[in-house]
């Protein structure tokens, strides 16, 4: 094993929305050379979407993967996280809330929006993000893109967890609606109020290739502009693939390596059980 430990914590599989089983997940892990692979089945605990893990599987998905860590124990490391949803008043990533669960980290992630005209998740197709702007927000996209930094601010603010998963998100649909323009002052304004509140926590920002590897976007989250911020600020990174597919496992990491040492990173965070240790970048 070398030095440098290949990692990714943010994995999903057939336990909710991924195409491919924990288990084949894990032997293509092997076959990539990871050497610590995260599981981070989408999760609303108590509640659920058709495309979370439902409640009364939690303990399921837990003893699915301690059986597979202990199958392939000599082979890599395997954690067992969730990506937890952040919806004000429902649910929200917390170890507390998580408890019974024993997890062994938390990705704290904003996909919906809610107010009272109804709801819609910023990652879902055009047409629905389209959709959602108009009936929530009579058709301003900027105050979409407020709420959802709001939304961010509130649960590092409010919750417990270990990585912000893609903190903008936001940004997937953009390219074909073109809702808001990324240079304009007020939006950077957000970006540097979200890393103001990023500095207070311990959170690790993952770089996020997911929308790279599913062919979303040429880019990464979070953008250039948003990962020097958080640079300058002092914050951790870790790259994570938001893996849906094993063959998506290590998705753009050159990519994503590449980007974060242009933005002047020299270490990445390695999360193991119990602790998190830095290690150099390459």
């Amino acid at each position: 094993m070398s030095s440098k430990l290949k990692t990714n914590y943010h994995t999903h599989s057939t336990l909710c929305d991924g195409h491919d089983t924990p288990e084949q997940m894990i032997k293509a892990a092997i076959k990539k050379k990871f050497d610590i692979l995260g599981f981070s089945g989408h999760s609303m605990y108590p509640f659920a979407s058709t495309w979370h893990i439902p409640p009364k599987n939690h303990k399921l998905y837990v003893e699915t993967l301690n059986k597979l860590k202990e199958k392939y124990k000599d082979k890599i490391k395997i954690l067992t996280g969730f990506e937890a949803d952040f919806i004000p008043s429902m649910c929200n990533p917390s170890f507390e809330r998580f408890k019974e669960l024993k997890p062994d980290f938390l990705i704290g992630s904003v996909h919906y929006v809610v107010n009272e005209k109804g709801y819609f998740t910023v990652d879902e197709s055009a047409e629905g993000v389209k959709n959602g702007i108009e009936k929530n927000f009579n058709g301003n996209g900027k105050k979409l893109v407020q709420e959802y930094f709001a939304l961010e601010r509130e649960m590092l603010r409010n919750c417990d967890f270990t990585i912000l998963g893609h903190p903008d998100l936001v940004r997937v649909r953009n390219g074909k609606l073109k809702f808001f323009n990324e240079n304009d002052v007020w939006y950077r304004n957000e970006l540097k109020e979200l890393v103001k509140e990023i500095k207070k926590t311990d959170v690790i920002v993952e770089i996020n290739t997911g929308a790279l590897g599913r062919k979303l976007m040429d880019d990464t989250y979070p953008s250039t502009y948003l990962l020097e911020l958080i640079k300058e600020a002092g914050g951790r990174i870790t790259i994570n693939s938001d893996a849906h597919t094993a063959d998506g496992l290590d998705s753009a990491f050159d990519f994503a390596q590449q980007k974060a040492l242009k933005a002047g990173f020299t270490e990445c965070a390695v999360i193991k059980k119990g602790r998190i240790d830095m290690q150099p970048l390459v």
